[in-house]
């Protein structure tokens, strides 16, 4: 038995798969504050006593979670320090001296993770091609670490010019700190992020050590009560590229769980497309704090090496601390279940992107919330059973929700409570729907061509009507639609990624050391799968580079020729190069001499198989049909609205929207013009009709 989690703003979500039956459990808890593996073990404790499984007899545990996230955007990370080549001490304020927004008088820029006065210069240089310019200054050590300990430092980012070419000097200023003041983490950017572009290293650098204590201690603490609690099997990690990760990997490099559980959702969203035969999807993720979008071409998430985190401005690029790992490419805006609606200085109601999150949450929570939400308005409106949220063990208060609503909206604006609660379900939709909108026409596609897969807990509830707005032909709300995420974990593979700049033209390059530094990334990778039991002869290789014209400051990325590089493979090279030049720029540049920048080596274990079949106490002969309720749709107003249990839908059953369909970790509200048919799996196609 294998059990995903994933602790996200509002609810920390379940999903446990029995490969002895093929069958699917799942749990939701309220995600607590200030420690989350309080609501972990609430959710295990759950799982024993519905389903009878003790977390004992797991044999692995993959996890996904938002504290990195939001220590970052939180600014609640450890007291740190950051140390580099004498005379780059500026660097993380300098950046790259860009306006994010050049008619915004008020610009405000990212403050760094360390203050200037906690920025020290070291004396060292060496150079691009890695030769010592200036030897490391090793007797200033001593006097730079009785500052930091002085300075009640917690962990220390040391990034020194070029290292990515040369990493000595870095490893002496770390082993002098471990020796030295041992209890103090630190982070080297040869190992955090060894390539070119000195203020993304810094940035990605401070950014590992700012979060490395508190990650390191939460993890600990997360390992040590499983064991205490019996737990003996593989504890795993997702990562922000899809990927897992060991729990030692996480500890050391927590910069890659910047964006862990939305990375499961467009996992999950690869799974279930796979499954459709759906190559290419938009995925639509909405919980409780926030909604994620994600495009899914071809069968596969685009990658990205270039995130910010922490944005001052939302939307707005540059706005943020740059890290250069792999992402999956997505768009995420403060729009979910808890957040708060209220009326604008201008009069006009608008929605996020703060959120109530779980405490005190919506108003209907009856947790001492107080402003009304999305949860709140999709309540009134009828989209919500109060009677049956998670499946009954939480009940809605209707009133508080409709109190929440009238003295706060419907009252400042002199409207009815119905159309509050309306304005602010549509208002929701378009901010997603636009989000959606751009990001999908930014890559060059266009979203009438995508079919649309809707998930997370607020998501099913939301879903028709963002795809009625991107003019989606199918929606899919697939099996454990509240919980996919985590689903997401337990079908996606255990890797590792090397990375390695080195910069040289193409027709230059010294074959010999290539192949070299190509194949010890290659035994790096097979060696960390093998931490999690994974052979040689189970992983794939994936081998890429970023490549340019010469001359040029951005690379695009390129996969490599299999086998052993020689001069022989240099045409093969330039012809990927120029094809994927023409896709982006629809031109190339003839005569221009290539160069080589960035070497990225991928290694990575087997993806899990899994059938999706959901465990239900529903009798074969249950009816799906649970009668009518009072439903508030725009283009009627209410009426009765026929309402299903979706753990007695059959599969291959018909109806026609307007319904909805109830489970205990979601609601799928369908709209009218519309058809919807159960798949085998019992997965829900609708159909749309315009």
């Amino acid at each position: 038995m294998k059990l995903g989690i994933d602790i996200g703003g509002t609810f920390t979500d379940f999903v446990l798969f029995d490969d002895r039956s093929n069958q699917l459990y799942f749990a939701k808890t309220l995600t607590t504050y200030p420690d989350p593996t309080v609501g972990i073990f609430n959710g295990v404790k759950e799982l024993e006593e519905k389903f009878g499984f003790p977390v004992k007899e797991m044999s692995g545990i993959v996890h996904g979670t938002t504290l990195v996230t939001n220590a970052v955007i939180e600014r609640k990370g450890a007291k740190t320090a950051f140390i580099t080549t004498k005379g780059f001490e500026d660097v993380l304020e300098i950046g790259r001296e860009m306006r994010y927004d050049i008619y915004d008088i008020f610009l405000t820029m990212p403050k760094p993770l360390v203050p200037r006065n906690l920025r020290m210069g070291v004396s060292e240089r060496v150079d691009i091609q890695g030769n010592v310019v200036t030897p490391l200054d090793e007797s200033a050590l001593q006097s730079l670490t009785t500052t930091l300990q002085e300075n009640g430092i917690e962990a220390v980012g040391i990034c020194l010019l070029n290292s990515f070419a040369n990493t000595a000097h870095e490893k002496t200023v770390g082993e002098y700190l471990s020796a030295h003041a041992p209890n103090m983490y630190y982070s080297l950017s040869s190992e955090i992020m060894p390539e070119i572009r000195e203020y993304e290293r810094s940035s990605a650098t401070a950014m590992n050590a700012y979060v490395q204590p508190i990650t390191d201690k939460y993890l600990k603490d997360f390992e040590t009560q499983l064991r205490v609690a019996g737990f003996e099997g593989n504890i795993n990690i997702m990562i922000s590229s899809g990927k897992l990760t060991t729990i030692d990997g996480a500890r050391k490099s927590p910069i890659h769980l910047l964006e862990s559980g939305p990375a499961g959702g467009a996992m999950a969203g690869v799974f279930y497309g796979k499954h459709l035969q759906e190559e290419n999807l938009l995925c639509f993720d909405m919980g409780g704090t926030t909604a994620k979008a994600c495009v899914i071409y071809e069968g596969e998430p685009e990658i990205t090496n270039h995130f910010e985190a922490g944005r001052v401005k939302r939307f707005k690029k540059g706005s943020g601390l740059p890290v250069r790992i792999p992402v999956i490419d997505l768009i995420e805006i403060g729009a979910g279940g808890g957040s708060i609606a209220r009326v604008n200085t201008i009069g006009l109601l608008t929605v996020g992107p703060d959120s109530a999150s779980s405490t005190p949450g919506p108003a209907c929570y009856n947790l001492g919330g107080e402003d009304p939400t999305v949860t709140d308005a999709d309540l009134v409106l009828g989209y919500l059973n109060a009677d049956y949220f998670l499946g009954g063990e939480m009940k809605l208060n209707v009133a508080a929700a409709r109190t929440a609503i009238e003295t706060k909206l419907a009252k400042p604006l002199g409207i009815s409570i119905e159309d509050a609660a309306m304005g602010i379900h549509k208002i929701v939709n378009e901010n997603m729907a636009n989000a959606a909108r751009v990001h999908v026409l930014e890559k060059g596609m266009d979203p009438r061509h995508f079919n649309m897969i809707g998930f997370g807990g607020a998501g099913p509830v939301h879903a028709f009507g963002v795809a009625k707005l991107l003019n989606t032909k199918r929606l899919i709300i697939p099996v454990g639609a509240g919980v996919t995420s985590a689903l997401g974990f337990l079908v996606s593979p255990v890797a590792s990624e090397k990375i390695h700049s080195h910069i040289s033209e193409l027709r230059a390059l010294n074959w010999e050391e290539t192949n070299a530094f190509l194949r010890d990334m290659e035994n790096d990778g097979y060696q960390f799968l093998a931490q999690s039991g994974i052979q040689k002869k189970d992983a794939t290789v994936q081998r890429v580079v970023e490549m340019r014209y010469y001359g040029q400051g951005h690379e695009i990325t390129i996969e490599l020729p299999e086998g052993p590089l020689d001069a022989e493979t240099i045409p093969e090279i330039e012809k990927r190069f120029i094809k994927e030049y023409e896709f982006r720029y629809n031109r190339a540049i003839e005569g221009m001499q290539m160069e080589m920048v960035t070497w990225r080596v991928v290694v990575q274990g087997p993806v899990p198989e899994m059938e999706v079949k959901q465990f239900s106490t529903t009798g074969s002969d249950a009816q799906a049909y649970k009668g009518t309720r009072k439903v508030f749709f725009e283009e009627t107003g209410y009426l009765d609205c026929p309402v299903y249990d979706r753990y007695a839908l059959k599969p291959d059953e018909r109806f026609d929207g307007p319904a909805i369909i109830e489970e205990t970790e979601s609601t799928t509200v369908i709209g009218i013009n519309s058809t919807v048919q159960v798949d085998k799996d019992k997965n829900i196609l609708i159909d749309l009709q315009y």
